[in-house]
């Protein structure tokens, strides 16, 4: 059994908004809960590398949203970021999850800063706190690939159909760091779940969020803005897509407050620099554990 199949036998599947989605939950009631959320257009996997750290202290919970990973692909829907917040909040009821921290990653993002929004109208608060890695915070500083806007575009249906495990890895090893370079497992691994099911063949589909993201601008930048939880911001600068010049925006916007920037590492800080990522995302979370200690003096 190879790590990408040892990943699906550990996690199960629930019924969300109609939809089977594939989700892990490590289960420990005891301890505080990570809600984790993936990047386009990988899945849960993503937090294979610093799921044993973060697994030490915290109980985990991650997800394959709709058309990723091992949760379901249907070819004739319309993705967007709302709906999948709306999957994300279905299987915190599942589970009957009422407060939690936030990590995630790119694709990921987005759906965190809905949920957040949410959030910080909702009378009874349950996010904790939020951690975001590279993603496109701000539509104005997400650069997208070539292949990105070729997908979004009218021949997008047709050059999907011509992807191949070898423009797939080139793809993906020009978003990561010169020095930090996926490994031929890693990229076995990746495309193994990206192709679970045909899902390479709606990677066009799933290219709405990027529209979805020029659309709900003003709400999901107010999210941060008026966040109610301190939000921590882990990038790495060496991001052709989301990387130190998004970390500008999000200074000007947001704040410089909590943010953490890898100089070396690319669009997939956990995959590139796991024990880095675990440590920083830690003593985030441990320096908010502390101030809860003092306040209480």
């Amino acid at each position: 059994m190879n790590n990408v199949d040892a990943w699906q036998q550990s996690g199960a599947y629930a019924n969300l908004m109609g939809h089977n989605i594939f989700y892990l939950d490590t289960g420990e009631l005891e301890k505080p809960v990570i809600f984790l959320i993936h990047g386009f257009p990988t899945s849960s996997y993503d937090w294979a590398d610093v799921w044993s750290e973060l697994k030490q202290h915290y109980r985990l919970v991650a997800l394959d949203m709709l058309g990723f990973g091992f949760s379901d692909k249907p070819y004739k829907h319309r993705y967007s970021i709302h709906q999948q917040a709306d999957i994300c909040e279905a299987l915190l009821h599942h589970l009957q999850l009422t407060q939690y921290h936030v990590l995630a990653h790119d694709y990921g993002d987005s759906v965190a800063q809905e949920l957040l929004y949410r959030d910080n109208k909702r009378a009874s608060k349950q996010w904790l706190s939020g951690c975001l890695l590279n993603g496109g915070l701000f539509p104005e500083t997400h650069y997208a690939r070539p292949i990105q806007k070729i997908l979004l575009s009218r021949i997008g249906p047709l050059v999907n159909k011509l992807s191949t495990k070898r423009t797939f890895d080139k793809s993906m090893t020009s978003v990561f760091g010169p020095k930090t370079p996926p490994s031929e497992q890693q990229l076995a691994d990746f495309w193994q779940i990206l192709t679970f099911n045909n899902g390479h063949k709606i990677a066009h589909k799933l290219m709405n969020y990027i529209n979805d993201r020029k659309q709900h601008r003003e709400r999901w930048v107010a999210a941060l803005v008026e966040a109610h939880v301190p939000i921590a911001l882990i990038n790495g600068s060496d991001d052709p897509v989301s990387g130190r010049h998004m970390v500008a925006r999000y200074q000007q916007l947001v704040g410089s407050d909590n943010i953490i920037e890898l100089p070396t590492i690319g669009h997939y800080p956990q995959v590139e620099s796991p024990t880095v990522v675990a440590s920083h995302y830690l003593k985030f979370l441990a320096s908010l554990a502390n101030e809860c200690t003092l306040e209480t003096l």
